[in-house]
Order: C-alpha cells, then structure tokens, then sequence
C-alpha cells in the first residue's frame, strides 16, 4: 500500500497535480538570473516543446503599431550546423574565440521581419528577444541574443524568405557569471577572471535622471 500511494504520489507529480505549492521566482530573480550565455551543456539537449514554449510567448508580446511583422525560426540540435559556423559571441572578448569548442549552443530561434528593418521592427525584436529569454529562465534553461553573425549565409543555410536579423541562442548554461558594479566612466566591457564572466553594471542611482 505504501508503494501504491508513493508511486501514486510521483505520478501526480509529474504530471503537474502535486498539491504541494510549487516554487516560483519573482521576476526581479528571473531578470537577474537572465545573463547572456556564451556555453553551454552540450550533454543537455533543448526540446522541441520547451523552445516552443519559449516562443509561445511572442505573440503576447507589445508591437509597435501593432505590425506583428516578426517571424520566428525554430532550430534545434538537428539543424544546429546551420547556424553555427556564421555566429560569433564574446565580441568584447578579443583573445578568445567563442563559443570555446564543445560549449557551443546547439538550439536557436531566429528572428526575422516580413517588412524592411526600422526603428519600430528593432523595438519589437528587442522585446521579443528579451521576453523569450526571461521565459527560458523559468523553465530552467539560458540564452543569449546573437547580433554578430553573417545574415545572408544564415538565411541561405536555413532557407529562410526573409532576412534573419537576430538569432537568440538557447540550452542549459555552463558558465559562472557575476554582476559587478561600477561607477560612472569605467569601462563597461564585460571580461574573464579565473573563469568567471564578469558583467559590469551601473547601480540604479547613476542611471536614474534626477
């Protein structure tokens, strides 16, 4: 009997029926722990359904005027090699080549636009982008947007109609990264000590306009 209720148990678990309370994050965390990954878990492959997940909540998302001219590309490990000879991450990095060789992100989605690239499609892709990487942090994966890359190899490769304008790279982080604050002219270069990532910010009072 105890083995029926345990076993009954950890079926009502993961199916999503437990009744004791979840643990949820607010999303002060969730926008804390949304750091740009440069590697990752290689061994961790990134579902179908959970990049679907992270692309369902597009069409949620603010346009400007309303256009909904974003068009999404899903890649996953399968197609991976499509993208990533024609991506460079860790622009600021100048010594180092990333991503390093078997941290590479094996997951994308591709932003495109169905009309010619202005302010209002940028505002949109940065919403976008933004939105689909705080959802990622909640079901436990990481990411970073992807600005450096060739466009027109990527949309050949991927057969795309429409010019890919960012591709936001998505699986399980394998890397240390801290905020760091800092002042008011000091470089805002992000670097590596010890194998750390270290990503200087400024404090809310210096960006704060009195």
């Amino acid at each position: 009997m105890a083995d029926n209720y345990l076993g009954k148990k950890m079926e009502d678990f993961l199916a999503g029926k437990s009744s004791a309370p979840k643990r949820t994050m607010n999303l002060a965390k969730i926008v804390a722990k949304n750091r740009s990954y440069r590697g990752y878990d290689n061994s961790f492959v990134v579902r179908e359904d959970q990049l679907r997940r992270i692309m369902a909540v597009v069409p949620s998302c603010p346009s400007a005027r309303n256009q909904q001219v974003l068009r999404l590309r899903a890649v996953l490990t399968d197609e991976a090699d499509k993208v990533l000879p024609f991506i460079r991450l860790g622009g600021a990095l100048r010594d180092i080549k990333l991503p390093l060789e078997g941290t590479e992100p094996r997951a994308f989605v591709v932003i495109c636009s169905t009309v010619a690239e202005d302010k209002y499609v940028n505002m949109d892709i940065g919403i976008v982008a933004q939105t689909m990487l705080l959802q990622a942090v909640e079901i436990g994966l990481n990411g970073i947007c992807i600005g450096a890359f060739d466009h027109q190899k990527v949309q050949q490769s991927l057969g795309l109609e429409y010019e890919p304008l960012l591709i936001v790279a998505i699986g399980k982080g394998a890397e240390t990264i801290r905020m760091v604050e800092i002042s008011e002219g000091e470089s805002h270069d992000y670097y590596r000590q010890d194998g750390v990532h270290f990503v200087p910010k400024l404090p809310l009072d210096k960006i704060v306009i009195k």
